[in-house]
């Protein structure tokens, strides 16, 4: 790290320290709604992302646990050295996981086939039962029954293994954007939602207060959740605790709570991944590209105020 962007980080710090930065005080604070007892069974489970960390596996476990995580959410593995590499620093930290799974290829039908064998590979691999499955499913620019295909898969793959499998929304997949969503929600009862609800702000340029129906539909299906906040101009804020983004952070947590009050009532497992990204999708300084926030700071910080509004 160069001498500047130590201090900036460091001021940074002591600033948000000095209170200086708004402190999601109305996240802070539970509704009405979620003082009340939880029926048996419930339980809040925060996991942590590997993306920006710069380090080795067992490094990046140790980071998590650390700082009070659950668990990590990371791409599934495909060669045995890795998958080996991780399964042992989740077995030396106590740590849950949940696995992203996802393809890339324009063609459909390789794009189906990679991903088939991703999902596949990580629901049934013996060493490691994951709490759920996120896919980075589809295209935008795929037909309705092409993208379809990835939801049959994943439906018959979670009936046969009893794994969660959700679908997430997120740009340029599958359920890119809110009315684009409904469509696949209304057509097939067994999808199930990864809500990062801050890539519809960005796609509908919006908070979605002209969607409410659609996005209290995709509410009811959703079994795990991303926590960035996002904007109209961007899918995630330089810091959610500063004071000009009071009304965003608070539209989030209103969302995630929705979700919360849902499973407080089920008695079931709720599974929320803190996902501010690093540099550039965290915004950075013109010349220097030096991030403006420091992004392990800020998950931490969200992590710790899920668990003060939720658990």
């Amino acid at each position: 790290m160069n001498h500047s962007r130590r201090n900036f980080l460091k001021s940074s710090s002591a600033a948000a320290a000095a209170g200086l930065f708004f402190p999601s005080g109305e996240a802070a604070s539970k509704p009405s709604s979620l003082n009340v007892p939880a029926k048996p069974g419930f339980r809040l489970v925060i996991m942590a992302t590997n993306w920006g960390f710069n380090g080795s596996m067992d490094a990046f476990c140790a980071a998590a646990k650390k700082e009070g995580y659950n668990g990590i959410e990371v791409w599934w593995p495909a060669e045995a050295a890795q998958q080996k590499e991780l399964f042992d620093a989740l077995k030396k930290y106590g740590l849950e996981v949940g696995f992203l799974c996802g393809g890339y290829q324009a063609n459909p039908a390789a794009h189906l086939e990679s991903f088939k064998k991703s999902v596949t590979a990580a629901a049934r691999n013996l060493a490691q039962k994951p709490v759920y499955i996120n896919c980075h499913s589809g295209r935008d620019h795929f037909s309705y029954d092409e993208n379809k295909a990835f939801i049959d898969t994943t439906a018959t793959l979670s009936t046969q293994t009893g794994i969660t499998i959700c679908h997430e929304t997120h740009r340029s997949r599958m359920l890119f954007a809110a009315h684009v969503a409904r469509q696949f929600i209304e057509k097939n009862p067994s999808l199930k939602l990864t809500l990062d609800i801050s890539h519809w702000c960005n796609v509908h340029e919006s908070l979605l207060a002209d969607q409410q129906e659609t996005v209290a539909l995709a509410l009811s299906r959703v079994e795990h959740i991303h926590a960035r906040i996002g904007h109209p101009e961007g899918p995630q804020v330089n810091d959610p605790r500063a004071p000009e983004w009071e009304a965003v952070v608070k539209q989030h947590f209103d969302w995630w709570d929705v979700v919360a009050e849902r499973k407080r009532k089920e008695g079931a497992v709720m599974t929320v991944l803190t996902e501010f990204g690093p540099p550039t999708y965290m915004p950075v300084l013109p010349y220097t590209q030096q991030p403006v926030a420091d992004q392990w700071a800020i998950n931490v910080h969200i992590m710790k105020t899920l668990r003060n509004r939720y658990q």
